[in-house]
């Protein structure tokens, strides 16, 4: 079987000797297989460089780096499936694998023998990128336990399995039970007010599974779509309920899904972890490799962008209220009413919704807008591959190319939400760049993004918001992508700070909103007619619409999640809850109800990288704003300026890597160290 392809058709780039996954061929078995063998080449390169009496650099570091990348190669395509194309046989096998390279990498982190090897690595005159690697590794070492007593290790390797185990079952039980949950209207009636791309996409859904009616799911361009616009209180209400009781006893299928004893038993066995590695809570241990000093100041920082965001989300809602109560005479608002009347206030004050913009934001154009700012901007040219070996038809290779002609990478773009793949939005790597025997392997992504599909005989359109996300996940591979780092510990999103990762993300959503750039990214899909200058105006007008409220409420997340890891106590059956309901009472402006249990489905923190770390959301938001503020000093409709200052990011912040502390690398961007005054001026709050 060949399980790798040249990336282009006819030949590999000059100097490029990347491959992709062979996904037109893949058997997830022969993969498995494949990947088996290459864990017992790895042992053996650990028993062999754990030999050498001398250690440098070449003998232990390169060709640990080189069995990595091969491990990580054949793993790579295997865990992007399970979340985009699940199916049983692919999940029983992703299950397995997964729980097998998990337990390799905790022995491989507690392997005492290397970590000495390390140690005197680390006192040899390295250059600072390979310093910078030593180092990051001997923290590795320290937080996977490699100082504990032999039965403390054991107890720990013990820990690690059942937490891999625990947060696959966590995001399984969302992904079946949202696929689960279904609801067929066939009275026309009941589509009052609902946008006609989703009552055509409801159709279709309905019509595949021979169904007569509209058949709705909580995907999440519908549910948005129904919450948003649906004049029924009744199906806002039956929506609403079951999206928020996900995975959770209060949901339709109870217990099947259930995430509740799993939060409860993820959060002991890390704090059980925590403890054992000589911290008080998982909060201090997840601190360790970021930016943020301690949760303490994690918490300070978030009440304060809280205090500063309050008198604005106040009146954000007491605007609100005085609307609902004028124009229809009701005095109490429920959490399904919210969306709903939030967009008719918005549509009273700028005259406009997604259903009036959806036309103007056509796929091509927004792909070809978008990658128009990226050249503007880096210089890099991006072009579609065509007949790129893939896994599903709507799925799209690019490459991108830099002003001298040199390939930086790839990518592969997953834009539309469909059944058997995860929701939200996402960009993990395919294979990362690395130099082996002279040979340049350029780093290639996955780009991942559930928006609207295209429907009958349109093209897909998008709402604003679904730019603006298209725009984020983009900035995340364009981190991967344009590095220029051959290490890859440290190549890309690798060993940058957790909480200044979504910098680069965060920092491209800007570009949805300036007006010299949106006329790229939008024109109507029938006639390219341009976006009409009074819609315009309103779109941005409308930009900071409830950005109190929307502060507030990821604050909100982000303090949950601080405080259940910041516990140094066994949890009990309704900690969770109670720590929930308790931020609410002291931060929330709007208090939902009982039986919504948003935790039961908050895969950030459960089973994503997010643990104690859902604050870097705002963290980095502070940096990106404070970023972007450098091009908006120089002039956005300078595009000599502006290319100079995306220079100046590219060369600081993206090509960089994790190879210097995040903050020291902004700092030579921007001049000075990051300032939230920029946040809360975007936002419209100060």
């Amino acid at each position: 079987m060949t399980f790798f392809v040249a990336p282009e058709c006819n030949s590999d780039a000059q100097g490029d000797f990347t491959k992709l996954p062979n996904f037109q061929a893949l058997n997830a078995k022969q993969f498995q297989l494949s990947i088996k063998q290459t864990l017992v080449k790895y042992k053996k390169t650990i028993d062999f460089v754990c030999n050498i009496e001398k250690p440098l650099w070449d003998n232990i570091i390169v060709p640990l780096d080189i069995i990595e990348h091969k491990l990580s190669e054949l793993w790579s395509p295997i865990r992007h499936l399970n979340s985009v194309s699940d199916n049983d046989e692919l999940r029983e096998i992703h299950n397995q694998l997964k729980q097998e390279i998990s337990e390799f990498y905790t022995l491989l982190g507690q392997n005492q023998k290397l970590y000495l090897l390390f140690k005197q690595l680390s006192e040899q005159q390295l250059p600072a990128i390979e310093q910078k690697i030593i180092n990051d590794n001997l923290l590795s070492f320290k937080l996977s336990g490699v100082s504990l007593s032999s039965e403390k290790k054991q107890q720990y390797q013990a820990i690690q399995k059942i937490l891999t185990k625990l947060s696959t079952q966590f995001s399984e039980n969302i992904l079946d039970c949202t696929e689960a949950w279904e609801k067929l209207i066939t009275n026309p009636k009941d589509l009052s007010g609902i946008p006609e791309h989703i009552i055509e996409l409801t159709k279709e859904k309905a019509t595949k599974k021979k169904k007569k009616g509209w058949l709705f799911t909580l995907d999440f361009p519908i549910y948005y779509a129904v919450l948003s616009y649906s004049d029924s209180t009744k199906l806002r209400e039956a929506f609403y309920k079951a999206y928020a009781t996900r995975s959770s006893l209060a949901g339709e299928h109870h217990a099947k899904y259930d995430n509740t004893l799993i939060i409860n038993q993820i959060l002991n066995l890390k704090q059980e972890k925590a403890t054992l590695l000589g911290f008080d809570n998982y909060s201090e241990l997840s601190i360790t490799n970021k930016m943020a000093e301690s949760p303490k100041k994690v918490s300070e920082f978030l009440l304060d962008l809280a205090e500063k965001s309050r008198s604005s989300a106040e009146k954000d809602f007491e605007t609100l209220k005085a609307f609902v109560k004028a124009s229809f005479g009701i005095d109490q608002l429920n959490a399904w009413d919210i969306p709903y009347y939030s967009e008719k206030l918005k549509e009273s004050l700028f005259n406009i919704n997604d259903e009036m913009l959806q036309p103007y934001f056509p796929e091509n154009k927004v792909l070809s807008g978008l990658f128009s700012i990226t050249h503007k901007l880096y210089g890099v040219t991006i072009k579609e591959l065509p007949d790129a070996n893939v896994w599903h038809k709507d799925i799209k290779l690019f490459k991108i190319t830099a002003s001298n002609k040199k390939t930086c990478g790839y990518f592969y773009l997953d834009l539309y939400t469909r059944e058997g793949k995860r929701g939200g939005a996402w960009m993990d790597e395919c294979t990362n760049r690395i130099l082996i025997d002279d040979q340049q392997h350029l780093p290639v992504a996955y780009l991942t993004c559930n928006l609207t599909p295209p429907i009958g005989d349109k093209p897909a359109l998008f709402t604003h918001d679904e730019v603006v996300t298209l725009f984020h996940e983009f900035g995340h591979g364009l981190h991967h992508m344009l590095s220029e780092v051959d290490y890859p510990s440290v190549a890309g999103i690798n060993g940058v700070e957790w909480d200044a990762v979504e910098l680069p993300s965060q920092f491209m959503e800007n570009w949805c909103w300036d007006r010299n750039h949106l006329g790229l990214i939008s024109g109507h899909y029938k006639t390219n007619e341009a976006l009409p200058s009074e819609w315009l105006d309103s779109l941005l007008k409308a930009k900071n619409f409830q950005a109190g409220m929307q502060m507030l409420r990821q604050i909100e997340f982000s303090l949950f999640d601080i405080e259940i890891h910041n516990s140094t106590k066994k949890v009990k059956q309704d900690f969770v809850q109670k720590t929930l309901d308790n931020i609410r009472s002291t931060n929330s402006l709007i208090i939902p109800p009982s039986y919504n249990k948003f935790q039961n489905s908050f895969s950030h923190i459960f089973s994503g990288g997010y643990a104690a770390g859902y604050y870097s959301y705002k963290w980095a938001e502070v940096l990106s704003a404070d970023a972007f503020s450098a091009f908006e000093k120089v002039g956005l409709d300078n595009n000599v300026k502006i290319k100079q200052t995306g220079q100046s990011f590219l060369k600081n912040i993206l090509q960089k890597g994790g190879t210097e502390p995040a903050l020291e690398l902004f700092k030579r961007f921007r001049g000075r160290a990051p300032d939230n005054t920029a946040l809360l001026k975007q936002n419209g709050i100060l």
